[in-house]
């Protein structure tokens, strides 16, 4: 028996990296399963495994996961109650996002964020392509989105894949971690990678003129070593992200700004919904929670509805 991590997960096959750094395409055998909830994918990559030795063939079968110090997982499609395990064993979640061409939605970001809170993942956000707000307007925004998160208490870094701007300042957030990198399709993420691992070459492509959305390029989740130290796991871009696994009465939890406020909630159990005294719908009246935010908050318990899912 041998020791490794899971560094690619195409769906059905496996690489595992052994501790002596051989790289080893593996299947699973056995039926792994996580609290209860029913996963697209078993095993995930960042997962510590022990494998077989190898079969005529080269593949060697996973036995056994390690337990998993954290993870992050999504739903996998609207009208499903499985979930997909996006990443395992993580020091933190990068999400990338652009605010033009495309356009990342607050409620995309608001629904990550809130994952990574309910997960213990350390979240943050990089603002890409900030080369294509050059105009007044765009330069607004940009300032008035990394304001909105930065004084939550969420890291913000401002880059340009293209230009370079910002990249050593996120290449030192990086290091010696293990970075889950996650957004939508056609934010960047691959060329970013290309910029901090040389020599990589990721395929990127170009965005879809007819809907300004992305184009899937990377089709499964695999992780690169960083050359100062760390790693990287690339995902697919994803269009939604749909949560999973909330109760509905810790949602408010994944929010620190709307938690932080509940405090002065008349009610110990107040959804912040219509309750009197409700001190979170008055911050957000008051400006000091943003209307999108909270936006965010009734859409992930909407989501928590029981049934919603279910045809």
């Amino acid at each position: 028996m041998v020791q490794g991590k899971v560094i690619r997960n195409t769906g059905s096959h496996y690489v595992v990296e052994t501790e002596t750094g051989e790289l080893v395409p593996c299947k699973v055998k056995g039926n792994f399963r996580i609290k209860g909830i029913r996963t697209t994918n078993p095993v995930a990559v960042g997962d510590n495994v022990t494998i077989g030795a190898p079969g005529p063939d080269g593949v060697a079968y996973i036995t056994k996961i390690a337990p998993r110090r954290n993870y992050i997982i999504r739903r996998a499609s609207n009208l499903s109650k499985e979930a997909h395990i996006i990443a395992a064993n993580l020091d933190q979640a990068l999400l990338v996002v652009t605010l033009v061409h495309p356009t990342t939605s607050t409620t995309f970001v608001d629904r990550f964020l809130a994952t990574a809170e309910a997960y213990s993942v350390p979240p943050i956000i990089a603002i890409n392509k900030i080369d294509l707000l050059d105009d007044e307007e765009g330069q607004e925004y940009l300032e008035a989105f990394a304001y909105l998160y930065r004084s939550i208490g969420y890291p913000v870094v401002l880059i340009s894949a293209r230009t370079g701007v910002g990249l050593e300042q996120l290449s030192e957030m990086l290091k010696d971690k293990v970075t889950l990198f996650s957004g939508n399709s056609g934010v960047g993420k691959s060329t970013l990678i290309n910029d901090l691992i040389p020599g990589l070459d990721l395929r990127t492509a170009e965005i879809s003129v007819a809907h300004d959305q992305g184009m899937h390029t990377t089709t499964f989740s695999e992780l690169f070593h960083l050359p100062e130290g760390g790693s990287i796991i690339d995902t697919p871009g994803i269009r939604g992200f749909g949560t999973i696994d909330f109760d509905r009465a810790e949602v408010g939890h994944y929010f620190p700004e709307i938690f932080k406020e509940s405090e002065n909630c008349r009610f110990n159990n107040c959804t912040h919904t219509h309750e009197p005294g409700c001190a979170v719908r008055r911050a957000v009246e008051d400006a000091r929670i943003a209307q999108s935010r909270y936006a965010s908050y009734l859409s992930i318990l909407e989501d928590s509805t029981e049934d919603k899912y279910r045809k």
